[in-house]
């Protein structure tokens, strides 16, 4: 059984692979942020009907319910490194044939929906085969800086730089943003071809083996394997209540608060800033508290400020507690992925991470139908004490997780082990 220390002891180092894929990432969601917040934009020039406007936004979300396991399973066949700059190849030709089209004028809602399903359909597949990636190029004593490093960087060019360029750009033309998103994807593919990995460890698949039986033997690695399978019920059950949560959060801020517009951009600003914070410390307090210890604690954090949130009707406890979310919660994400790397047996991990993302993906939606729900029913201040009570029982999942060393190989299993790039 291969074992991997549960401590972290060392930073990944910028030269090299790492570096060049955390460039490719943080590129890459630079361009998602103008191409998500100028999406919208460009449907509300074409049409006054909500429905549609919205149609464009669920279309980003439906491919992970639909594909996502299909795309893990698929980034445990092949190649990731080659899937993934292809597959961002293909993107930054679509975004910039997009562009043309709306430079020519000749875009339609039917061609946004089209444009942001088939993006998402694509980033299946990416987003599993770079999960999978990053221990093939980083050490494990190192994984968890390399995480939050990766984090803390796509949310400083997703939640401070990307969208506030957008309107400079929509000066230049409404085709603008979508030519540098095609652009980002571009160079980030070429980031990622110049890698070298050793080839991926697999063991060869059973004879007749198809992507449905290769998704359920996934799927039961991560039931049999009590932690994993205990993180993952935590997460989903967090990713319910923060949809309620962020779903209704413009209510709590403008109907429960009456704060306007310049609260809830005080109460996203916070969350971003807490989130950039959480990375910075990560690593220290990983090492001090362990990374299991670190997601509990995270988990129980959040809880109280979500009761704070629901239960002081005032701005500024809000937004502190908006902030305490941000910081925690790139805690927990950072460190509930690092162990999900280094639990999953090899040739699993594109499985496993893909039942999180799409438990996470469906779960945003179900609980901002029931944050809405009791919006209506018990006061806007309530979606807040709803998402309290998901984090409760995400902290009662994860108790069985700190019982057990889950921060080693699943037993009888090989780990995920890096490879030292060539």
């Amino acid at each position: 059984m291969a074992t991997v220390a549960a401590r972290e002891t060392c930073a990944p180092a910028w030269r090299g692979g790492f570096g060049r894929l955390w460039s490719a990432a943080v590129l890459s969601r630079f361009g998602d942020a103008l191409r998500n917040a100028a999406l919208p934009l460009l449907a509300a020039s074409l049409t006054d009907r909500p429905l549609l406007i919205a149609t464009v936004t669920a279309c980003g979300y439906l491919p992970w319910i639909l594909f996502g396991l299909t795309g893990g399973a698929v980034a445990d066949r092949v190649d990731q490194r080659r899937a993934m700059w292809t597959v961002d190849t293909v993107r930054g030709v679509l975004v910039a044939s997009f562009a043309v089209a709306v430079a020519l004028g000749h875009a339609s809602i039917a061609l946004l929906i089209a444009l942001a399903f088939t993006l998402t359909t694509l980033q299946t597949l990416f987003d599993n085969a770079s999960t999978a990636l990053l221990p093939a190029l980083v050490g494990p004593e190192a994984l968890g800086s390399a995480n939050a490093r990766l984090m803390t960087g796509q949310k400083i060019a997703g939640g401070l730089l990307g969208a506030p360029v957008v309107p400079a750009l929509l000066a230049a033309g409404a085709a603008a943003p979508f030519l540098t998103d095609a652009a980002t994807f571009l160079v980030a593919a070429a980031l990622v071809a110049s890698l070298r990995t050793d080839a991926p460890e697999r063991a060869p698949g059973p004879a007749g083996s198809t992507l449905r039986r290769e998704i359920a033997a996934g799927l039961r690695v991560l039931w049999h394997d009590r932690p994993l399978r205990g993180l993952c019920a935590a997460t989903a059950l967090c990713n319910i209540g923060m949809g309620g949560l962020i779903a209704t959060l413009v209510v709590i801020v403008t109907g429960w608060l009456h704060a306007g517009t310049a609260g809830y951009a005080a109460a996203a600003t916070a969350y971003t800033v807490g989130g950039l914070a959480g990375g910075t410390v990560n690593r220290r307090l990983t090492a001090a508290f362990g990374p299991v210890c670190t997601v509990l604690l995270a988990g129980a954090t959040q809880t109280a400020a979500l009761l704070v949130m629901g239960t002081v009707r005032s701005l500024a406890a809000l937004v502190a507690a908006m902030a305490v979310l941000g910081f925690m919660g790139m805690l927990w994400n950072v460190n509930s992925t690092t162990l999900m790397q280094r639990r999953s047996p090899a040739g699993t991990l594109g499985r496993v991470s893909s039942a999180f993302r799409t438990l996470g993906v469906a779960g945003a939606p179900l609980g901002a139908l029931l944050g809405g729900a009791v919006a209506t029913a018990w006061g806007r201040g309530t979606p807040a004490l709803l998402a309290a009570a998901f984090f409760v029982l995400s902290v009662i999942a994860l108790i069985p997780v700190a019982k057990t060393d889950a921060s080693g190989a699943a037993p009888g299993e090989g780990a995920t082990t890096a490879r030292v790039p060539r």
